[in-house]
């Protein structure tokens, strides 16, 4: 027998927005107020026929072929996923999709519910399952407050402040590494004292799935798991908009004062989406500037160091500088395989190291990635009944990962061009010796992190044995005299960015 873990995702209901965006028709018009519990696979594939005009067929066949319809009951579908980590990028990437195709082909009272399978000998429902927090892309109030909740934001505990926090995202299952250890450190003490260090606001950029959202919600758990009372608000900036022009239109711009300004903690994901909003960077301006006073936190993400982002507020960029903006980076080698290690654990499958290792070095552009692959190749093994072998991961690499051309430079792979062409041990560019040759490949290495990546010089600084941003600035200044007056060191740049560019 199998045993399985339910996890309720979400009521669909036209509070959720319009579904006008969703593309295609197939097998639509028959109506679902009639169908019995025998028709779920009827009714999962009109909605089956929606998703596939909507994303690739590789995410097609990846994902949504795996679910399983097991039951419709006339208000609710419940289907099966092969493992709780193929929820958790359901949940990440696809729970707009999945909760839009369901209000149109189930209806605006229906819900959704997943089944798990996490062991095969469970002999009673009650072991078999167990109920979950609903996903973070469900349908939720336009307004996050009502009129009598709004008006006294500080009387109460954190039940007047919904914090769509996901309950699995925790420093305890967040691999650090070189990547993103200053950031992390920086999250850490926030979370253990919010508003009391200097890190106030913490803003943490960088490319799309490298773990931001993880590690900025890991703070708003460590905080609540602490302080049960605190106020803490987790949202993202397309939402603050949506709520702010929701309660213009309403007439509840004092509720929406109130509720933002009562915050102990106030988390706002990709920042950047503030950009052009005038009215509502004003808004955020003067709520920014309230918090901030009261002695409140504020952790804030963004794709890009605040200085970067477009059609911004210079006043809202300034005030972003106040406390400490730190990066996150694409992972190296040792990171990835230990990500790789602790997800395949989770799923209950203890993957070989040649295996690991060979995802790992061709994987490298971000986290979602590698965990999209790795998820790929736990379902060919566990629902296609593949032999898990190298040649296994070969092909599921060539089909999920970005080509190289395509990926994202690191400071991981300036380090290794570098010392393979001046024939140096790589650990040597965080040493502290002051031998010539060694120097001079440090000083270039942190001359190109500067030039190819996004990357801020504190950073740059922590990738070499800890060394500051002024030694940074004085090495990428070097590296320009060289190029003025060397023409051996300006022959080596230029071959060093062909060869990291492909």
């Amino acid at each position: 027998m199998k045993k399985t873990e339910t996890l309720n995702l979400f009521a669909a209901d036209a509070s959720a927005g319009d579904t006008s965006t969703i593309v295609g028709t197939k097998g639509m018009g028959r109506s679902t107020a009639h169908l019995g519990a025998s028709d779920a696979e009827g009714l999962w594939s009109q909605c089956l026929g929606i998703i596939r005009d909507n994303v690739s067929d590789q995410v097609f066949k990846t994902w949504f072929e795996k679910m399983r319809p097991i039951k419709w009951d006339g208000g609710q579908l419940t289907l099966e996923l092969p493992s709780h980590f193929f929820y958790e990028w359901i949940e990440q990437h696809y729970a707009s999709l999945l909760q839009k195709t369901v209000q149109k082909v189930l209806g605006p009272k229906a819900k959704l519910q997943f089944e798990v399978v996490v062991d095969e000998g469970a002999t009673t429902p009650d072991k078999r399952t167990v109920k979950l927090p609903g996903l973070r892309g469900a349908s939720q109030p336009s307004l996050p407050f009502s009129e009598s909740k709004a008006t006294q934001p500080k009387s109460g505990p954190t039940a007047h402040y919904p914090t769509y926090f996901n309950p699995r995202y925790t420093f305890e299952n967040f691999i650090r590494g070189e990547n993103n250890q200053l950031a992390t450190s920086a999250a850490i003490a926030v979370a253990d004292n919010p508003g009391g260090t200097k890190f106030n606001p913490l803003v943490i950029y960088g490319p799309t799935g490298l773990g931001k959202t993880h590690l900025v919600q890991a703070i708003g758990n460590r905080v609540l798991q602490r302080n049960p009372n605190a106020r803490v608000l987790y949202t993202n900036s397309e939402k603050f908009t949506m709520e702010y022009i929701n309660a213009i239109q309403t007439n509840k711009i004092p509720d929406f004062t109130n509720f933002y300004r009562g915050v102990d903690v106030l988390i706002v994901d990709d920042i950047q989406f503030l950009g052009g909003k005038e009215k509502t960077q004003d808004m955020f301006f003067h709520t920014f500037n309230a918090l901030h006073q009261d002695g409140r936190q504020l952790i804030l993400t963004s794709d890009k160091q605040p200085k970067d982002l477009a059609d911004l507020d210079e006043r809202l960029i300034s005030r972003f500088q106040w406390g400490l903006t730190t990066d996150i980076q694409p992972p190296d080698l040792e990171t990835r395989i230990a990500i790789l290690q602790q997800k395949s654990m989770e799923e209950g499958m203890d993957l070989p190291g040649d295996i690991l290792e060979y995802v790992g070095r061709h994987v490298t552009s971000s986290v979602r990635e590698l965990e999209g692959c790795l998820i790929s190749l736990l379902a060919k093994v566990s629902l296609d009944n593949r032999e898990l072998t190298i040649e296994l991961a070969k092909e599921v690499v060539r089909g999920v990962s970005n080509s190289a051309s395509s990926r994202t430079m690191t400071i991981d792979d300036i380090k290794k061009e570098v010392s393979a062409y001046y024939n140096l041990d790589q650990a040597l560019l965080s040493a502290k010796t002051r031998k010539h040759e060694i120097v001079l490949a440090r000083q270039m290495c942190m001359y190109l992190s500067k030039q190819l990546t996004q990357t801020s010089l504190k950073s740059i600084g922590m990738h070499f044995g800890g060394r500051d941003h002024t030694t940074v600035l004085h090495s990428c200044q070097q590296i320009l005299n060289y190029i003025d007056t060397d023409k051996k060191v300006r022959q080596d740049v230029e071959f060093l960015k062909k060869a990291l560019r492909g």
